[in-house]
């Protein structure tokens, strides 16, 4: 395995230190976003517990997301597709 030295692939220089910070400050960003996942998951069981549908509130979270032109956009071709299956 090749050794470890300040020469980037692209010839530049590669700081240690800067790398060593940038590095760490993803990990922390990943225990973070761990964090704020595992909150969500709380809220959904508490939804769940008092007798709300979970899908259903991630769905209303996603629409909620687009913008209402691209969620109608979306929804009308969803009734056609499901027109020309005999689904409705």
């Amino acid at each position: 395995m090749a050794e470890m030295n300040e020469e980037g692939m692209g010839g530049g220089r590669v700081a240690a230190e800067e790398l060593r910070l940038l590095i760490e400050r993803a990990e922390r960003l990943e225990e973070e976003k761990k964090g704020i996942a595992d909150d969500i998951k709380d809220v959904m069981s508490e939804a769940k517990s008092r007798g709300y549908d979970a899908k259903a509130i991630r769905k209303i979270m996603q629409i909620r997301k687009k913008k209402k032109e691209e969620y109608q956009e979306e929804e009308a071709i969803l009734e056609t597709y499901m027109h020309a299956l005999g689904m409705l």
